[in-house]
């Protein structure tokens, strides 16, 4: 099976993310990059979003999941993001890295890269 991929760089969302009590009443602004694999065979055959990867409902599901729960650390929230995308779309496998900017002042981002397949998770896909 062939893999291609769908790529999604510096999604920007604000979430409500930290450990320090002062981090837990206002959002901050974090950044997403994605790679999402799969077969894009079917949906370059017929050239319908219904056999393609909707990319724009990849970045819904990421925004609703940041929006309904809350996290302290992006590690948690980098995977419950895989585990949410492996379970509602087709991907083969992924890699995401979500970026905290202004985390550490002296640094310009601070961020967590995580690559994960489909056989790390027991779910189904389409």
């Amino acid at each position: 099976m062939p893999l291609d991929t769908i790529l999604i760089d510096q999604l920007e969302l604000f979430t409500v993310i930290g450990v320090h009590a002062w981090e837990q009443h206002m959002p901050r602004r974090i950044v997403i990059d994605l790679e999402l694999d799969a077969d894009f065979s079917e949906a370059a055959a017929s050239d319908r979003l219904r056999d393609a990867i909707d990319y724009k409902a990849v970045c819904d599901e990421i925004e609703t999941l940041i929006q309904t729960q809350r996290f302290q650390l992006i590690e948690a929230l980098a995977e419950a993001i895989a585990r949410r995308l492996f379970t509602k779309f087709p991907i083969a496998a992924l890699r995401l890295r979500i970026g905290k900017p202004g985390a550490i002042p002296s640094a310009r981002d601070v961020a967590v890269k995580i690559a994960r397949q489909r056989a790390d998770y027991a779910v189904c896909g389409r």
